[in-house]
């Protein structure tokens, strides 16, 4: 391994871990200086779902013109650059490795350091890229496609998990709900402003799980119910914006109910809300409201970083870089990625084995 005898200047961010390629440049000191994204929604929608072979493939194809784009926006060239950030995990595999592959190779070859981020993290840190930036300790609510975690962080890599989904996801159950009614994908956001077409209140379904004490969710029953309401209706427009906007209702109040059980439990004054549910409008303006009755402060990344994107692993990368963390050189992913088994900033590496410590 080359020798790497500085601090890191600014950090290239590469995103890969399912169906968005993102990249983007970040500096400690000036901020997020570039950024780009490709979807591939228009490659997977012809089957309802994201292919992990042709997710992969089409990473392949997109990575280096959006690393070239990026750095061109950020007014850089390749040399300029301090460090290496990438997404190691957790995702899909193939896809993880085109941009762990990317990013080992052009740290190696500029020798300069580079390290894996936790998928997870990169989301729970991205409403720092803001102005307003919440400081530890505080609340997270991560909810994503495949995510629905309720995290208490005491410091920047010290994370204690307070509450999980035991089956679907919030973010899956959208798109399941979505794909049962015929919707278009991605299914989630469809459903969402299916939502706003219609009244509530005509369909009554369950909060899952907020009839007992705990912060774990569920959210697989309450699709059963959607699918049995679906079933039983005559499958017109107005029965399908109804169920829509209902099933949303009992998605956002369970969730806050949750949120607001983690607050009270832990005596924490800062909630960060982040993933691809974390741009749901309902879900905003009901925890806004929650915060103002309960005392406590909610922190949103603005909408295009609550989706995949190279600008949270940059970031994310960053701090833990000028922390004096980095990766050997071998190109290792983690489909799945224990976010508690992180290592605080300062201390020794996780147990993971993939961080070394470089001054």
């Amino acid at each position: 391994m080359p020798s790497i005898n500085a601090k890191p200047g600014p950090v290239l961010g590469i995103e890969t871990s399912c169906d968005e390629t993102g990249v983007a440049v970040y500096d400690r000191g000036r901020g997020l200086l570039a950024h780009a994204l490709y979807s591939q929604v228009e490659l997977h929608a012809e089957y309802g779902g994201v292919v992990p072979e042709l997710a992969s493939r089409d990473h392949v194809r997109k990575l280096l013109p959006l690393i070239r784009q990026t750095l061109a926006e950020a007014g850089m060239a390749v040399a300029d650059l301090g460090g290496v950030a990438y997404t190691a995990g957790p995702g899909l595999v193939g896809a993880l490795l085109v941009g762990a592959a990317a990013a080992r190779s052009l740290a190696w070859a500029l020798e300069i350091p580079a390290i894996g981020v936790h998928h997870m993290e990169g989301h729970l840190l991205a409403p720092m890229l803001e102005e307003d930036s919440p400081e530890p300790p505080f609340v997270a609510l991560l909810v994503s496609g495949g995510h629905s975690m309720l995290i208490e962080v005491e410091a920047i890599g010290r994370y204690r998990l307070l509450g999980d989904t035991l089956d679907d996801a919030a973010g899956e159950a959208f798109d399941k709900t979505a794909k049962l009614m015929g919707l278009p994908y991605p299914g989630g956001p469809a459903l969402a402003r299916l939502a706003e077409t219609a009244a509530p209140g005509q369909f009554r379904f369950t909060r899952p799980m907020t009839d007992r004490p705990g912060l774990d969710m569920s959210f697989s029953g309450l699709k059963t119910q959607v699918l049995l309401a679906w079933q039983r209706s005559d499958h017109g427009d107005a029965v399908r914006a109804a169920i829509a906007r209902d099933f949303e209702e009992a998605i956002v109040e369970t969730l806050v109910i949750k949120c607001r059980r983690a607050m009270q439990a832990t005596g924490a004054k800062r909630l960060v809300i982040a993933g691809g549910v974390g741009a749901n409008r309902r879900l905003r303006a009901q925890l806004a409201e929650a915060a103002s009755r309960d005392g406590f402060k909610t922190y949103f990344p603005r909408l295009e970083f609550c989706t995949d994107n190279g600008a949270m692993i940059a970031l994310a990368g960053s701090i833990r870089l000028h922390a004096g963390q980095c990766n050997d050189p071998q190109i290792r992913v983690f489909p799945r990625w224990d976010l508690q088994s992180l290592s605080a900033l300062g201390t020794a590496p996780s147990n993971s084995g993939v961080e070394t410590a470089w001054t």
